[in-house]
């Protein structure tokens, strides 16, 4: 195998069990000593997938969501670039405009710059004030024998 024009050869590069090995291919393309994925009799659904709960209520606490809740606020986000020498971690810090499911945008109001930064190496975000988070209806029974700290 080349690269480009070039006449680099993966093949002098890499060490044999490192190489892809072919293997006989059931239907849909997975090798035949391979299961196609888990079977389940009844749907699995993880927790924080926007599912409804009794009463109508909405479990919707994705970290996008938790950041929209909490738009307009100053943080300090901190990220990891695996595989990075040269910047594997990076501290921003900014106003929150926006956040999609695997993007957040900032802005820093001393620069004028704008971040728009992948949720995949966010680690943590921190905030100089209380955080906002979007609340599950919880049951009148359930809600009286909870106490709650400031």
């Amino acid at each position: 195998m080349t690269y480009g024009n070039s006449s680099y050869n993966l093949m002098n590069h890499y060490p044999a069990s490192m190489m892809r090995v072919s293997r006989p291919q059931q239907p849909g393309g997975f090798p035949a000593n391979m299961p196609s994925g888990p079977s389940y009799s009844v749907p699995v659904v993880p927790i924080g997938t926007g599912q409804k709960f009794a009463g109508g209520a909405v479990e919707e606490s994705f970290i996008e969501n938790i950041i929209r809740f909490n738009k307009g606020k100053l943080g300090t986000f901190y990220f990891t670039y695996q595989g990075n020498s040269k910047w594997n971690a990076m501290v921003y810090h900014g106003r929150i405009e926006t956040a999609g499911r695997d993007h957040l945008i900032i802005s820093d109001p001393s620069s004028g710059k704008r971040y728009l930064l992948m949720m995949a190496n966010l680690d943590w975000v921190e905030f100089g004030e209380r955080i906002n988070y979007p609340q599950s209806a919880i049951s009148p029974d359930i809600k009286a024998s909870l106490t709650t700290t400031e």
